[in-house]
């Protein structure tokens, strides 16, 4: 009887790590490094008629980094193999929800982004618009909480922008 626990108890195992294990694959990019070598991305400016200061750099300093950390591509100031231009066009807050009342419980905070991408190697190019958004308590005052919301709206952007561009998602 022990030999027979033991070998089935391994054949168990072994079966059980089998039927479990799944296998994931996460290429992240969908760049030919022996093509694909550089990016360019201009400034993107803040040209919505309503903003706040700070949201520019840190809208142009998060798409840079998440370039620079999650590909091998240099970054060049000019004439790259990819090409990333646009402008902030939206940053607007409005109500979401009404209380019972009569005044707003939730407010939304929307930024929009549009846009331009050119791939100089194959031709591709087109130009979109990436919106994100995020809600805070009406009770809140927008400069106490505006931070972390831009933050929050900057990470999204950015990682549309990512996905449209190299990702394969």
């Amino acid at each position: 009887m022990k030999k027979f626990w033991s070998i089935l108890l391994p054949l168990v195992l072994l079966a059980g790590l089998a039927a479990c294990s799944v296998q994931y694959k996460f290429t992240g990019t969908s760049i030919n490094y022996d093509v694909i070598k550089t990016i360019q991305i201009d400034k993107i400016p803040n040209r919505a008629p309503y903003g706040w200061a700070p949201m520019e750099a840190m809208f142009n300093n998060k798409l840079q980094d998440l370039y620079a950390n999650q590909t091998r591509l240099q970054l060049v100031k000019r004439g790259g193999d990819l090409h990333i231009a646009g402008e902030i066009t939206g940053y607007d807050q409005f109500n979401k929800s009404i209380s019972a009342d009569g005044y707003s419980s939730q407010v939304q905070l929307r930024m929009t982004v549009n846009v331009r991408f050119e791939n100089a190697k194959t031709g591709d190019r087109w130009e979109k618009q990436f919106s994100a958004t995020t809600q805070y308590d009406s009770r809140q005052q927008l400069t106490a909480v505006q931070e972390s919301l831009v933050t929050e709206m900057v990470r999204d952007l950015c990682d549309q922008i990512f996905n449209a561009t190299v990702a394969d998602w």
